[in-house]
């Protein structure tokens, strides 16, 4: 599934920066609408939406993160 990948790719880049952050996998539809996010995965950080409808590899996560 393209959400759990998501998931482990974003987790491979904080774990390979260092970063000391909270990742957090939402499955609540409302929030997800609440980010106008039509198609999933998406990558919100900080309340902003980075990505959406694809995958992002750990080397393009870390430059989002950095």
């Amino acid at each position: 599934m393209k959400c759990k990948k998501l998931q482990e790719n974003v987790e491979a880049a904080v774990r390979e920066m260092g970063l000391a952050c909270d990742v957090e996998k939402v499955t609540d539809m409302q929030r997800i609408i609440g980010y106008n996010v039509m198609t999933t995965p998406a990558l919100v950080v900080d309340g902003q939406v980075k990505v959406a409808g694809r995958v992002p590899s750990p080397d393009e996560i870390k430059k989002l993160l950095a």
